[in-house]
């Protein structure tokens, strides 16, 4: 299957965040810690250069814990702040606030010195399609947070949300769609639900998924389906529907039904936890 993406906004987002780009002093950007690379707009290391920045793995409680802290490691060596967090259950929110400290320490120290004290710092936070932004914006914020009002110099109808006295968040936050030439990148992107399952064709996107499962966890796939990992992806899709009773007409095999049920169960870590990407030396 040929894994296509299509940005219809993604001059527009791309030119919005450009021009809030200038507002801000660190750029907080999600990645699903399934996919970390992936999952990651490259211009969005272009857009904030010279600004501080955070790496988010987020859904981390459904991605590998020995590459999660890989991954971390990766990042950090990168000079940028690095947390494992889960935006749905908040797991990690407490501690972001600190790393932003500690990342902002030269701004802050460089606004103590031309005695500015207590300006908070202003971030923005950016990532692609369903990885789980509003939901951690939401979850970070919290109920207790206040608009601050229109800044001076900024475009009308821009909001800033106040965190607390030491951090304020645009309330425009960029979505950036990923640009891939590389059909590995469309198909992770279609693994964890960031692409519309509409446009694919479940069978075929199942059969790419136990490719990638059989090679890195083929435990996975004899313990919840007693599927033969050494079997052919086809012949594994087919022992998924024998052993969640998946008949069409005619005590046929639904695939497509099987299919569905595999990349729930995949998506939800029902199948364990995995991390899909790993560091090699194209990400060096």
């Amino acid at each position: 299957m040929n894994y296509q993406w299509y940005p219809g906004h993604m001059t527009k987002a791309r030119r919005m965040m450009q021009e809030n780009i200038k507002l801000i002093d660190l750029v907080i950007e999600l990645v699903d810690a399934r996919i970390p690379i992936s999952s990651r707009n490259p211009d969005i290391d272009e857009l904030g250069k010279g600004k501080s920045r955070i790496i988010l793995l987020n859904k981390s409680d459904l991605a590998d814990p020995v590459w999660n802290k890989k991954w971390v490691e990766y990042f950090a060596a990168k000079g940028m702040g690095v947390l494992e967090i889960n935006s749905r259950t908040g797991m990690g929110i407490k501690s972001i606030q600190g790393l932003v400290q500690e990342v902002c320490k030269e701004k802050i120290e460089r606004d103590r010195k031309r005695g500015i004290v207590n300006r908070p710092v202003r971030a923005m936070v950016v990532g692609i399609p369903n990885v789980g932004k509003s939901t951690f914006i939401n979850s970070f914020a919290g109920k207790a947070c206040a608009k601050t009002g229109n800044k001076p110099g900024v475009t009308k109808g821009k909001q800033w949300i106040r965190l607390n006295k030491g951090l304020e968040l645009l309330d425009t936050p960029g979505i950036l769609w990923p640009k891939f030439e590389d059909q590995q990148v469309g198909m992770r992107l279609a693994f964890i639900g960031s692409m519309n399952d509409e446009i694919l064709i479940p069978d075929e996107l199942a059969c790419d998924l136990i490719g990638a499962i059989k090679e890195l966890y083929p435990k996975a796939l004899q313990e919840r389906y007693a599927a033969d990992p050494v079997g052919k992806p086809i012949e594994i899709l087919e022992a998924v529907a024998e052993s969640r009773k998946c008949y069409s007409k005619g005590e046929q095999l639904d695939l497509v039904k099987a299919s569905g049920l595999l990349i729930d169960d995949f998506r939800s870590g029902k199948l364990g936890r995995m991390t899909l990407e790993r560091i090699d030396s194209d990400n060096e």
